[in-house]
């Protein structure tokens, strides 16, 4: 097996595409095409994790925040993000991250810590926009539940919670052969009229490529006939944050204990009391703070979140209850993430929980 396998299991929970334009998710460090002889997943690549991949005999390091954010003019190892990947390329380990693209996926950190506190009804706070197309084409009648099957399996048609969606429209098609075609139906050289059915489908747009080599590997014309429409529909499927509701409406304070409870919190920064009962909870791990308006659109009546600034506990005045529960301690269940992952796809990979994760953020 190799590490790219390890790779690509990871990858069909959270794709690379999912993630925002300022984020590095991805291969940091490494050769992905040798063997796979372990892993360790952590939260942040330290120079401890490193060695502890070295004497597990690990040669993949799976992170939650990129090792390598910004550019490099040289690598001199002056810091220690410099000397973690000097050590790892003397290693050959690989180190790899899922940031942004886990945040925004489905079944990822959010929806994780969405059904930790047992909320219904979940779907996305801040779903994606412009990153769905329509795939329009033209298939013969005897043909139109193979292609339709393909373009389901290399990922079209999924709307929602429902999947092998489409819409399909009976007409005609008529073309003409010429000298050096062999053609599925009709004669060189002579106009054909052909009963087909146009077929349209939904699509994430980072998966044009799959669906097209798919329509065109199963599709009997020489030359089918497709177009490929961009969208401006949002993606209820990937975004940031997580909006649910509570079984039962809870006192604010007997949420927020339930909160640090559930979390295994130390403490939680919340705005003052409302008073109120609360039922409907928006979350987002992290730094989310930039969801808020996003929640108190939704009637939120609390919103969770690893960071906020001071002025933003005064900014939500009375609309919703904001908790505040540290960066490290939202995201630490990305390892359970990326650990389930694996162990479910690889059962007799060998694949650890680092225990070098040390929060940076102490408390006194």
């Amino acid at each position: 097996m190799k590490i790219k396998d390890i790779i690509h299991a990871i990858e069909q929970i959270a794709p690379i595409p999912l993630q925002e334009g300022f984020d590095n998710s991805g291969v940091q460090v490494g050769d992905v095409h040798q063997e796979a002889k372990g892993a360790i997943v952590c939260i942040d690549v330290t120079e401890a994790v490193i060695d502890e991949a070295v004497a597990l005999g690990c040669n993949l390091v799976i992170s939650h925040h990129p090792l390598a954010f910004r550019s490099f003019k040289s690598l001199t190892g002056k810091n220690y993000i410099e000397r973690c990947m000097i050590k790892a390329c003397k290693h050959d380990i690989v180190v790899y991250a899922a940031h942004t693209n886990l945040d925004n996926a489905s079944g990822g950190i959010n929806y994780y810590l969405a059904e930790m506190l047992k909320l219904q009804h979940i779907r996305i706070l801040d779903p994606q926009k412009n990153k769905l197309q329509k795939l329009v084409t033209f298939v013969p009648h005897s043909h139109i539940e193979v292609v339709r099957n393909a373009l389901f399996n290399a990922g079209a048609g999924n709307i929602g919670n429902y999947d092998s969606c489409s819409y399909n429209i009976i007409g005609e098609g008529t073309f003409r052969a010429g000298q050096n075609t062999n053609p599925f139906v009709g004669e060189r050289g002579e106009l054909h009229t052909e009963p087909e059915t146009r077929i349209e489908v939904i699509l994430p747009a980072y998966k044009q490529n799959d669906i097209m080599r798919a329509l065109i590997a199963v599709h009997p014309y020489e030359e089918p006939a497709y177009d490929f429409y961009s969208l401006e529909n949002v993606w209820s499927q990937a975004g940031s944050g997580i909006v649910g509701t509570l079984p039962e409406e809870m006192d604010e304070e007997d949420f927020l204990y339930v909160l640090k409870d559930t979390f295994n919190l130390r403490m939680i920064l919340h705005s003052p009391l409302r008073g109120k009962p609360v039922r409907d909870i928006a979350l987002c791990s992290g730094a989310g703070a930039f969801l808020i308006p996003k929640a108190i659109s939704y009637s939120a009546d609390v919103f969770i979140t690893g960071e906020a600034k001071y002025n933003d506990f005064y900014d939500v005045e009375d609309k919703l209850l904001l908790a505040v529960i540290g960066h490290y301690e939202s995201e630490i269940f990305t390892k359970n993430i990326f650990y389930d992952i694996i162990s479910k796809k690889y059962a007799n990979f060998a694949v650890y929980m680092s225990g070098f994760d040390v929060n940076p953020v102490n408390y006194l």
